[in-house]
């Protein structure tokens, strides 16, 4: 343990990452912008190309940044995992979707510990930063991680310390988002927390297991999910009693304690906050234990696309025309504000809705001018004109970018129905509808 801990102290331990995507980039940069020689492993050559060659991919990476250490042999990406050889601490950052059947897609964790298991070595590190169902770490990993002959705990040692990321934050990013970290031993704790030390600039919060840590992080995100799937009930309420619930919002948070903004809109998007729930949902069966109030937030939440559509369908009857041939215009299809990240953008579950009602549907996103959703690419307007919008029968706002001229919008569409109030400081509210 001592020689693993001197040598990140030292920061002459080779660091490895698995999965170069929105997680595991930012962290491959941080390490190597901490003085570590780092080793980025991805199976997509195009990725490995791109970092090897300085080309960032990810908003959260500063461009010059990612130059500047691969230029200085900091950080290198292969797709040979042979190379894990060579690495003392390695971290997986790679994707947790849910399959088919809306359960946890745990494959890619799995496929990344076993393409460890052939070069691990004595003291080394291993942290999983996927989210995921509580007793992934000890349950699955560790009896893998363990076919190499080696003992967890004494001869290599593993933890959990979910990934935060915020994609489009401006104040916190990797570097300075507080981390947890929790081992299977407290030898794995007190190692992993101290490579999260060494390479960051925030606190490191220790916590006794991997599962703690591991149901912390789907706690963070279930309690958005909830907060979310409650508003978004009552802003349907709200809509049958003709009250502005964007108004009630802003009012309740003018309450010093106690009450914390949540809002409504299409639905949920990114990679965490629309899918912890159902790990967490999937792992409580296993008990005989059902997530009632969590299950009833999904429900909500998952049908928002659809009564988005059956708003602007009724929207579109006020003016004697059908959703069934209607051109409809959608602004934004990335699933926050002022970010390119369409992951889980329940925009594109909008879309997809209006098309199977008959719509003709067109989008534009100045951070997203082009998409792919299983195999299909779609291509978005290259230019928001008067044109564009005095063409469709409906402006439909899903994604409310700060780039984008609701004045405009406004004074040339027929007709808007807006779910993220993005037009709320626009003076001339005629032909616009919210959520």
């Amino acid at each position: 343990m001592g020689n693993l801990k001197q040598k990140i102290i030292d920061k002459t331990a080779t660091l490895g990452v698995i999965g170069l995507g929105y997680v595991g980039l930012p962290l491959a940069v941080e390490k190597a912008k901490a003085g570590f020689k780092t080793i980025g492993f991805d199976v997509q050559q195009s990725r490995v190309k791109m970092v090897n060659d300085g080309n960032n991919y990810i908003g959260d990476v500063v461009n010059e940044d990612l130059k500047a250490i691969v230029e200085s042999n900091l950080l290198k990406a292969t797709a040979d995992f042979s190379e894990m050889a060579h690495a003392d601490c390695v971290c997986i950052c790679v994707p947790t979707p849910l399959d088919e059947h809306q359960q946890p897609d745990i494959s890619y964790v799995e496929a990344s510990a076993k393409s460890i298991v052939p070069y691990m070595h004595k003291d080394m590190l291993i942290v999983l930063e996927s989210t995921t169902y509580p007793g992934t770490t000890e349950e699955l990993l560790k009896p893998i991680l363990e076919t190499s002959g080696l003992i967890c705990g004494e001869d290599f040692f593993l933890a959990f310390s979910p990934e935060r990321v915020d994609p489009g934050n401006l104040i916190y990013k990797t570097k300075n988002t507080p981390k947890v970290v929790g081992g299977i031993t407290p030898k794995c704790t007190d190692i992993a927390a101290t490579l999260y030390e060494t390479v960051l600039e925030a606190p490191i919060h220790r916590v006794s297991s991997p599962a703690i840590s591991e149901m912390e992080k789907i706690l963070e995100n279930t309690y958005r999910n909830v907060n979310i799937g409650l508003v978004n009930e009552l802003a349907i309420l709200c809509n049958k009693m003709q009250i502005n619930f964007w108004e009630v919002i802003d009012a309740a948070k003018s309450k010093p304690y106690g009450f914390q903004a949540f809002y409504p809109g299409p639905g949920l998007g990114g990679h965490c906050i629309p899918l912890d729930p159902y790990y967490l949902s999937w792992k409580a069966r296993e008990y005989g234990f059902h997530t009632s109030m969590i299950e009833a937030s999904m429900m909500i939440n998952d049908r928002m696309p659809e009564y988005c559509v059956e708003r602007a369908a009724k929207i579109l009857n006020r003016f004697k025309k059908a959703i069934n041939g209607a051109r409809v215009l959608v602004l934004g299809v990335a699933y926050k504000q002022n970010i390119k990240d369409f992951r889980e953008s329940p925009a594109i579950a909008v879309i997809d809705e209006l098309e199977k009602m008959g719509a003709e549907v067109i989008y534009f996103d100045p951070f997203v001018p082009e998409y792919r959703e299983n195999d299909k690419l779609r291509k978005g307007e290259p230019e928001l004109t008067a044109e564009l919008i005095k063409s469709a029968d409906l402006v439909m706002i899903t994604t409310s970018h700060t780039n984008v001229d609701y004045d405009f919008v406004v004074q040339h569409a027929k007709v808007i129905f807006d779910t993220k109030n993005a037009t709320k400081d626009v003076a001339n509210k005629k032909n616009i509808e919210l959520l």
